[in-house]
């Protein structure tokens, strides 16, 4: 048996709590617990869990995150990503955003799958999986198509342009179950060029 880390060791009766996790530690137990939801689902998760797969006790664990709830909210913001394309052409900040989306898309869908029943019922975590995997990519979006209306690209009062972020969430989580398959690159980058650009009038 693995002995514990020093700074895993529960602390005496009455200490006064004191973080002694270093980041890289946390960042252990942020990634045990998206692994385990991406592979088990929410329910299935559990602090004895990730204290046995990171080698920890669960003193570490619930001396840092009260809740089960809490921790998945934590190690869902530790995940949130922030974008910046720009190629000088909406066309291509499209493609290119799609073909980032594609990359990502199995993961990221399996955290939304996992959580899709969890979310709704405990508040804070439906505000971590936004900030974490929606709330982003539709800024990021929306940075690509103001940066398109700025350069005369597309009117500013299109009629399609306020559905494209709803278009590109639809087919990363409509695909696997329609298909089976993740909404991979190839795939949304195919998507964009056939269904989003002709509803813009680009090429």
């Amino acid at each position: 048996m693995t002995p514990q880390a020093a700074d895993d060791r529960p602390e005496p009766v009455g200490a006064t709590r004191r973080s002694k996790i270093t980041p890289e530690r946390e960042q252990e137990f942020f990634d045990a617990v998206l692994e385990q939801l991406r592979e088990c689902g929410y329910d299935s998760v559990t602090m004895e869990g990730i204290a046995a797969s990171t080698r920890c006790s669960k003193s570490t664990l619930y001396r840092q995150w009260k809740t089960k709830p809490q921790f998945v909210a934590a190690a869902l913001r530790s995940h949130r990503r922030t974008h910046c394309i720009d190629t000088g052409s909406l066309a291509d900040d499209l493609r290119e955003a799609a073909r980032a989306a594609g990359e990502l898309s199995g993961r990221d869908t399996q955290l939304l799958q996992a959580l899709a029943h969890a979310a709704p019922q405990d508040p804070e975590l439906q505000r971590a999986l936004r900030e974490a995997l929606i709330e982003p990519e539709i800024a990021a979006l929306k940075e690509i198509i103001r940066r398109g209306v700025e350069r005369g690209e597309v009117p500013a009062d299109h009629p399609a342009l306020e559905y494209i972020p709803a278009q590109m969430f639809g087919v990363l989580r409509v695909r696997p179950v329609l298909e089976g398959e993740w909404a991979d690159p190839d795939y949304l980058v195919r998507f964009v060029e056939a269904a989003v650009l002709p509803a813009l009038g680009l090429r």
